[in-house]
């Protein structure tokens, strides 16, 4: 696939993460990467992170990019659909980022013509591991997704789903994350409680749960499975798997999926 040409509007730190992450996996240069936000300290930032031009004028990026991401705040959207609509060429390719904003109210934004995707990444895309989901527009192609996919997996993991399960991806991937803080740092207090100094204790838990995190992704196989194999008969761990099941982790987790989802939808809904 040929360099992308890339544009930004708005150079917040999710804008960053992506045009970084797009340079360094080799998919664009600095020279094909620009970012428009009215603020000087964010184009400041972003110019010192990638190496790239920045400019203070949305408009000014449309004649320099094939593919647009919108990077902005959702009180912002309104006025820059206004702004774009009737600017965007047929051949560009829109990604929004925009939490919350569905295909729908991007299309009637920009008109129906235009190729969208709408995209869900987490906060993990700021150290290149993100776990990012994204969904096509009517008139986006096999090579849109291509296109959308490439960018997405320059930060991290990318998969496309159905805009209708959107919702699911912000209550587990979007808001996943805070739920793995709670867990590393309940992790570390038990630590701390058994003796370990709080240092100690917190780097073994997030190397703990990065580790088995890489065994699910790196053998494909069920956790289940790889729990098995940790759990020796009369052992320190199926001693500790009996008093998570008792306090009910398991089913806390699952409610708490559900209700980021829950919650997305009645925002979605407004």
């Amino acid at each position: 696939m040929e360099m992308q040409r890339v544009g930004f509007i708005g150079a917040g730190q999710m804008a960053t993460a992506l045009a970084k992450g797009l340079i360094q996996v080799g998919a664009a240069e600095p020279a094909t990467l620009v970012a428009a936000d009215p603020s000087d300290e964010a184009r400041q930032q972003f110019a010192q992170a990638t190496g790239t031009a920045t400019t203070a004028e949305n408009l000014d990026v449309l004649g320099r990019c094939d593919v647009l991401v919108l990077a902005i705040k959702p009180q912002q959207l309104a006025g820059v659909l206004a702004q774009l609509c009737g600017r965007i060429p047929p051949e560009m390719l829109v990604v929004s980022i925009v939490a919350g904003v569905r295909l729908a109210t991007l299309t009637e934004g920009l008109g129906w013509e235009i190729r969208i995707a709408r995209v869900m990444p987490n906060t993990p895309c700021l150290v290149g591991q993100g776990a990012s989901a994204f969904c096509l527009g009517t008139e986006a192609t096999p090579e849109d997704a291509q296109r959308v996919r490439r960018l997405l997996e320059s930060a991290g993991l990318a998969v496309e789903v159905d805009e209708a399960l959107l919702d699911a991806v912000t209550g587990l991937s979007g808001s996943g994350p805070a739920f793995v803080y709670l867990m590393i740092e309940a992790l570390s207090d038990g630590g701390v409680r058994m003796g370990l100094p709080r240092s100690v204790a917190t780097t073994l838990a997030a190397q703990t749960v990065r580790g088995a995190a890489e065994m699910v992704l790196t053998t494909g196989e069920h956790p289940s499975v790889l729990r098995d194999r940790v759990t020796s008969p009369g052992g320190t761990t199926i001693a500790g798997l009996k008093t998570l099941e008792a306090g009910g982790v398991r089913a806390a987790l699952m409610a708490a999926v559900e209700a980021a989802t829950v919650r997305s939808i009645e925002l979605g809904n407004g």
